[in-house]
This record gives structure tokens, sequence and C-alpha cells, in this order.
């Protein structure tokens, strides 16, 4: 029985380390961004990187109707973010900000656009939730955000 039971310390001890919380991390930042890159790539005319597609503005002027800030402002703020922090969140630089700048879009979008239980138990509830493990833990191991520490020194981390 001691055999199974020092088995078993060993694994949770290897999956409560750096490593495996690293190899998590990186996962999570994946996801996170993969959800909002989807999203940038329904806001651009196919094939280019940055041209907001003018059905956008009707969109938002009409179905997404309760944003607070007038559309010529929300479409290409929304445009260019779900452009910059998931590539941000892959290469890991500024993880930390960059979930953050996701979750406040995903609880904005939660609240005005919307605000429904079903859409928040969903979407927004996920979305929330692995913005703020990369909130709280930051990008781990394989990131940028790591590499820049490292030759910061102690004080950056």
């Amino acid at each position: 029985m001691s055999g199974i039971v020092s088995m078993y310390e060993r694994l949770t001890g290897f999956l409560s380390g750096r490593l495996a919380e690293s190899i998590a991390l990186l996962f999570t930042r994946v996801a996170l961004a993969g959800i909002f890159w989807r999203s940038y790539q329904t806001k651009v005319i196919e094939g280019t990187w940055l041209q907001i597609d003018e059905t956008q503005y009707f969109i938002f002027e009409n179905e997404f109707s309760g944003l607070p800030i007038p559309t010529d402002l929300a479409v290409p703020m929304a445009t260019y973010a779900e452009f910059l922090f998931p590539i941000l969140l892959v290469a890991g630089l500024a993880t930390r900000f960059s979930a953050l700048a996701l979750m406040i879009m995903a609880i904005v979008i939660q609240l005005f656009v919307f605000p429904d239980a079903a859409h928040f138990f969903g979407w927004a509830i996920t979305v929330i939730a692995l913005a703020a493990i990369l909130i709280s833990r930051g990008g781990g191991m394989f990131s940028l955000d790591a590499l820049v520490a490292r030759f910061a020194g102690p004080k950056a981390a």
C-alpha cells in the first residue's frame, strides 16, 4: 500500500510543479487567444489583416446596440483588441495585461451585448475563468514574460 501512496505522491508532486503548471498555462493562453482570434477573423475582410469589414458597423449598430460607446469607436476597438491581445497571449508577452484586457472585454460583452444567464454560463464564464488563471499565475516558463524576467533580474518577476 505504501508503494501506491508513494507513487501517488510523486505523481501529484510532478503535476503541481513548475513544468506541469507551465504546460497548463501555455494551453490556457492558446485557448483564450483562440476564442478572440476567431472573433477577430469575422470582423475583417477575408485575406486581409486589419481591414475592417463594413458590415461590422451595421452589426454593432443594430445587434449590439446596448454598447455604451459609439459604433465608430466600438468596431475598431474590438477588432484591434481581438487582433493584438491573442498574439501577445500566444507569445506569452504582457500575459497578465492581455488577459485582463480580454476579461474586461468579456464582461462588457456580457453586460451590454448579451445580458442573459445562458450566455454568461456558456461563453462568458469560460473566458473570465481562463483570463483569471492567467492574471493570477502569469504566462509560465514557456512565455516571453519569463524570458524578460530572467534577463531583467529578480525584481522584474
